[in-house]
């Protein structure tokens, strides 16, 4: 990588719940991944390799959370991905009969029959059901960075009043990355960006050298730090952080005049989920017949005030062309202005959900591509470059403690602690302390050795209800369940997750403070142990 002005560093968040429900496939929200899967995780995958294959030098760095990571390994949830591209297939199959009058219409259902088809064939064929080994080739060669995230995304700024549960979802989210990258995490994405002080020890202990935070948890560092949030910094115990650039965000994430705004971009929310006759669509649509989006969309934005035009695929790329050009030119503007200021080359940070790109933003991975070749070929004073990169070039830097942030709505904690959330903490931490006993009263489980095989079976049975403990809390909590019913999305699905979680938690702990392990619990601690399968390694002494 020769030197430069100053660096673009792109971090995207890969993250999603953990939604497996093996006793139903009436669940919507298993279709999150699906979505995910098609519209993001396999596009961005697609355009990797191609950049590979053009021979084209380009860096990004990528968090894939745990949770994720357990998803797309999980034998079932592979299954009903297959089902749900075949049944995609087929409505679009049917929308090419359906649309056979307008010619508008029916060329973009024969680029959806097209389009699904080939993320069978991909997902089958090439990647044999195995994303994870996908992202793993692109690190392997040097082009990716990936990082990790907390165990269950969990958020920080709330678990911290019992530090034990914040060093388990940090040692588990560690674990996880070795047990599928086969290496050490050097970086992590802090679940919603929320940092506090007290979990530095923890990401030391754990062997991570670097955090992202929001733009103010640097800005407001102490003491200031003197580039903002164009260097990283250092924290006394040693964790360096990076901050969103404020700037380049805007340009992406913007609803008002954001890139993905744009007039000539693929429409989210019209879909012929709800255009299409209801006897027609019936079949694909929620399994109680309410209508939702099905992903197969035939209109662009095209602007508030006038009729929705259809989509142009050919318009949409030349949109991507003209703004990855706009990107472009105001990072060399920005760094320009920067590099006389800063001691060593300044860095934009640019972190996003990965999501955005093709799961909201239809264009978004074609966009990267686009940019990222512009990047390589084109005359710059900035090259690509991951956190670990430039940590590796550029080792000094400002001693200074980041501010308590996150970056959800207002920059701190109201999204996850508000009237409509605040009955679930109790249940959060009242849990978390109650596993932190159950790890202190059977911290000799391990070593005992009993004599007789009933003891033997009692000591087995302890051990799973133990671990089957650590599943649950940390499956409470991840910090969408919080997160959801504030934006009012699938309120009673989240809600229906917390309860479970801590009634399932809460059954297992009284069975192990009072020794009753009947058929009965068995037969319980079966069930769960299918349905929250999160986790087959784990082991509940992190908690002692």
């Amino acid at each position: 990588m020769t030197s430069k002005k100053g660096y673009v560093s792109f971090v995207l968040h890969a993250h999603l719940p953990f939604i497996h429900h093996p006793e139903s496939d009436d669940y919507l929200e298993e279709e999150w991944l699906f979505e995910a899967i098609s519209e993001t995780y396999i596009p961005l995958l697609i355009n990797f390799q191609k950049l590979e294959e053009e021979k084209v030098d380009f860096r990004v760095t990528m968090s894939m959370t745990p949770p994720l990571l357990n998803m797309l390994d999980n034998q079932l949830l592979q299954e009903k991905y297959i089902k749900y591209l075949n049944t995609h297939i087929e409505l679009a199959q049917k929308e090419i009969v359906r649309t056979k009058g307008n010619d508008k219409e029916n060329e973009l259902a024969h680029y959806y029959f097209n389009r699904y088809s080939n993320d069978l064939h991909l997902f089958q064929d090439i990647y044999h059901c195995n994303l994870i080994n996908g992202f793993k080739h692109f690190q392997d060669i040097g082009v990716l960075e990936i990082i990790t995230c907390g165990a269950t995304h969990g958020y920080f700024p709330i678990l911290y009043v019992n530090e034990k549960t914040i060093r388990a979802q940090i040692a588990v989210g560690v674990q996880t990355y070795e047990k599928y990258f086969g290496r050490k995490p050097r970086g992590i994405w802090l679940p919603e960006c929320g940092y506090v002080p007290e979990s530095d020890k923890y990401l030391k202990e754990f062997g991570i050298e670097y955090i992202i935070t929001e733009s103010h948890g640097i800005l407001y560092a102490d003491p200031t730090p003197i580039y903002g949030t164009f260097a990283p910094i250092v924290s006394p115990e040693g964790i360096i952080a990076f901050g969103r650039d404020i700037e380049s965000s805007r340009q992406v994430w913007s609803s008002i005049n954001g890139y993905p705004g744009d007039v000539n971009y693929r429409e989210f929310y019209r879909d012929i989920g709800y255009d299409a006759p209801y006897d027609y669509i019936k079949p694909y649509i929620a399994c109680n017949g309410v209508r939702v989006n099905t992903g197969i969309k035939y209109y662009r934005i095209t602007g508030k005030s006038c009729p929705k035009d259809y989509y142009n695929v050919q318009w949409a790329q030349d949109t991507i062309n003209k703004q990855t050009g706009h990107f472009f030119d105001s990072r060399v503007t920005q760094i320009n202005t920067l590099a006389s200021l800063t001691t060593n080359p300044p860095i934009i940070l640019c972190p996003y959900d990965a999501e955005l790109f093709g799961h909201w933003w239809y264009e978004g991975p074609n966009w990267l591509y686009t940019l990222f070749k512009k990047i390589y070929y084109d005359k710059s004073n900035f090259s690509l470059i991951t956190p670990s990169e430039y940590i590796d070039k550029y080792p000094m830097m400002q001693i200074s403690t980041p501010c308590r942030s996150s970056w959800g709505a207002n920059g701190y904690s109201e999204v996850w602690l508000n009237q409509t959330n605040d009955y679930a903490h109790k249940h959060l931490h009242e849990t978390g302390d109650r596993m932190v006993q159950l790890a202190q009263k059977f911290s000799n489980l391990e070593n005992e050795n009993p004599e007789t095989p009933k003891l033997k079976k009692e000591r087995a049975i302890k051990i799973r209800a133990l671990n089957q403990c650590a599943r649950e809390l940390l499956l409470l909590q991840s910090s969408d369940w919080l997160f959801i019913i504030t934006n009012g999305t699938m309120v009673d699905y989240a809600k229906k997750r917390i309860k479970d979680h801590v009634g399932r938690f809460t059954r297992l702990y009284h069975a192990l403070m009072n020794n009753e392990f009947d058929k009965d619990f068995i037969t319980f601690l079966e069930d769960i142990e299918e349905k929250d399968c999160i986790f087959p390694e784990i082991d509940y002494m992190i908690y002692c």
